[in-house]
């Protein structure tokens, strides 16, 4: 089995499917924020929370300890992340799109060119600035009344009171600045150059297959 990428391609894939299932991970993982709140942690991510207060008998709140995904998008605590979950959500896509063709590139021949490759690192440049974005619109976020509950009511944007960055954070950010970064520039050597004779053989079947059907289509 012959595949469509160098030494280096191959690396790239392998690089490329590593910081895709990273951010994409940390995407749909809550911990992007530590907190807590009547005595019991709880953590966010953009669109997801574990631990939640609801009224009780008697109109008490109690926390209930699960995780789970907002009811709906406007349920989101503020504008700032509901940027982010768009935002961040397309750039995990496009990362794992352009991972999934690389891990074909490594089983198929002539799927991956030279130029292919650099135009799906162009796209993984695109798919890494999306996350990044998405990441620094995230604190923007911190001043809803959600998140003050949970960090003291002292927190503000860029500012966290007494709440915490959680890894999942950090690792999207980093998934993101890799992609950006270092599987942008080994995509330019990803792909193999075709070859002068298959490139002759391959216009040479392409002739032939047209002057057969036009033969055909001329036929009485």
């Amino acid at each position: 089995m012959r595949s469509s990428l160098t030494l280096v391609g191959t690396l790239w894939a392998f690089l490329s499917l590593l910081t895709a299932v990273a951010s994409s991970t940390s995407y749909f993982l809550p911990y992007w924020l530590f907190g807590s709140q009547l005595g019991k942690p709880v953590s966010f991510s953009t669109f997801r929370r574990c631990n939640y207060p609801v009224r009780g008998e008697g109109h008490s709140l109690i926390m209930v300890e699960e995780c789970g995904r907002y009811a709906s998008f406007s349920a989101i605590p503020s504008l700032a992340w509901q940027m982010c979950t768009v935002v961040t959500g397309a750039g995990c896509a496009l990362l794992l799109l352009v991972a999934l063709a690389a891990v074909l590139g490594c089983c198929m021949e002539e799927l991956i060119s030279r130029m292919m490759g650099r135009c799906m690192g162009a796209a993984q440049f695109v798919g890494g600035l999306l996350i990044s974005s998405g990441c620094a619109l995230y604190p923007l976020g911190w001043n809803s009344p959600e998140i003050m509950q949970t960090c003291g009511n002292i927190s503000n944007q860029f500012r966290l009171g007494t709440c915490r960055l959680g890894w999942a954070y950090y690792c999207a950010g980093g998934g993101a600045a890799a992609a950006m970064l270092i599987c942008t520039w080994l995509s330019c050597f990803a792909g193999r150059n075709p070859k002068p004779v298959m490139l002759a053989e391959s216009i040479m079947r392409n002739t032939n297959s047209y002057a057969m059907e036009l033969d055909h289509c001329l036929k009485p």
